[in-house]
């Protein structure tokens, strides 16, 4: 029994050997194969940015051997870096914030050992290429440039490449290069889940509507004003007073210096609004719904709320049920006066982004950089930034320079990675020291 086994086994393993020689079966083989990579040589790490622990700038690092991204399900791609975007969520994830939150997303089952999203990389913005594709991608193939918004609970962009799913994708628009690219996913994703997704805001309803959007200097707020204000609404803003022919220039019908006295005066004394936009928190809340239509379904949408204090404090299922009871009791009360309290969230969506492009293409926001000239190459020191407190907006650092040790989305053409700045300026300032010395040893050398 044993011998006609083996013979059966030598058997088929010679007619398998006499089939693979043969000319005819690979050209019965369907021309359109697909190859499961598109890299000529299989790579297992990567350059990137980031921190083993959570702490202050101390625990931001450079590898060249941060791990690879791997596709997992077929609806995934990996997008090659060209730009990486730096955001104050990244300033405040480096800290720990979030972090209980986040670590439930990445691990639903809580299956992993605690710390095992290290070595993690930040970066929210990206722009870049698309590399490689799942078996169940069809909106996009190999070489398609593309942006994204990428979820907090995702290794980030500040690497050479990154793995995202497709529906958090979308075609990159055509008038902005990768660099001017990456400084718009993540704060025009955020505006409009605000005021779509929770606001109810949409092209076709907007028209005439009265908007008030408090703290309208920051990324958020910019992108807010430009994109009611492209759909017909009335925009009314408050900012210091600095920002407010910056914000004229963006389309805001009427501004408020909230550094002239209490903003709550001259707000009461404008007609009533049909939606507020909170980017401020604090005790705003006490009397910012007093400035809604009652009974006309306005509503009042916050961005600063507690969620993620709550779960870092409390844990995640003490915390989830504390923010419940804290926005149900608050919606309850509120609508028994006639307005609605909502909080906001960031939620990544291709399909929102595809809609910014169209209105990006279009001409309908403008795209607000500043540059900054590289310092002294014998200082290590980092570039002069915007004041806290100064008109909100991207900043690109340039220079002259290359560095094949740095990852792309570092420095493209020279160009380094695109940053966002308002009042948590002095927070990024330190962050951008850390890479910024980084270059300057490189290039010292």
């Amino acid at each position: 029994m044993l011998k006609m086994t083996s013979l059966r086994r030598l058997v088929h393993s010679r007619v398998l050997l006499h089939l693979s020689e043969s000319p005819g079966v690979h050209s019965s083989l369907p021309r359109c194969a697909r190859l499961l990579s598109t890299s000529s040589r299989c790579r297992t790490v990567m350059p990137a940015w980031v921190i083993d622990k959570y702490g202050s700038n101390e625990v931001l690092r450079f590898t060249k051997n941060a791990s690879f991204p791997i596709i997992n399900y077929p609806n995934e791609v990996i997008v090659k870096v060209f730009a990486a975007g730096l955001s104050p969520i990244d300033v405040a994830m480096r800290g720990g914030y979030g972090a209980a939150t986040l670590s439930m997303k990445r691990d639903p089952l809580n299956i992993k050992q605690s710390g095992s999203e290290f070595p993690l990389v930040l970066g929210r913005d990206v722009s870049g290429v698309i590399m490689e594709c799942g078996l169940d991608v069809k909106h996009f193939r190999e070489g398609d440039e593309v942006w994204a918004a990428i979820p907090p609970w995702k290794q980030g962009s500040l690497a050479e490449f990154v793995l995202l799913s497709a529906n958090e994708v979308s075609h990159k628009p055509k008038c902005l290069s990768h660099i001017e690219a990456a400084a718009i996913p993540y704060v025009a994703t955020t505006a409009w889940s605000a005021l779509v997704n929770t606001g109810g805001l949409r092209k076709d309803n907007c028209a005439n509507k009265r908007i008030l959007i408090l703290g309208g200097s920051g990324g958020v707020g910019t992108f807010a004003v430009q994109m009611v204000k492209a759909w017909g609404a009335h925009v009314t803003v408050t900012c210091s007073q600095n920002a407010e022919q910056f914000l004229r220039g963006l389309g805001a019908d009427h501004v408020v210096d909230y550094t002239a006295g209490p903003v709550e005066e001259p707000l009461s004394a404008l007609e009533k609004f049909d939606l507020i936009l909170d980017n401020v928190g604090g005790d705003t809340e006490s009397w910012a719904l007093k400035l809604l239509k009652p009974w006309s379904g306005a509503k009042y949408v916050t961005l600063v709320t507690p969620f993620m204090q709550n779960t870092d404090r409390l844990g995640v299922a003490d915390g989830m049920m504390q923010s419940a009871a804290t926005v149900a009791s608050k919606a309850l009360k509120h609508l028994m006066k006639g307005v609605h309290y909502r909080w906001g969230f960031f939620a990544p969506s291709g399909c929102a982004l595809d809609e910014i492009r169209d209105m990006v293409d279009a001409k309908q926001h403008v795209f607000i950089l500043s540059s900054f000239s590289h310092p002294n190459r014998s200082q290590q020191m980092a570039p002069p930034l915007p004041e806290p407190g100064s008109a909100g907006g991207f900043f690109l650092l340039k220079g002259s320079f290359s560095f094949p040790l740095l990852p792309k989305c570092l420095l493209i053409g020279g160009q380094m990675i695109v940053g966002f700045f308002s009042v948590s300026m002095k927070r990024l300032e330190a962050t951008y020291v850390v890479i910024w010395r980084y270059i300057n040893k490189i290039e010292l050398n």
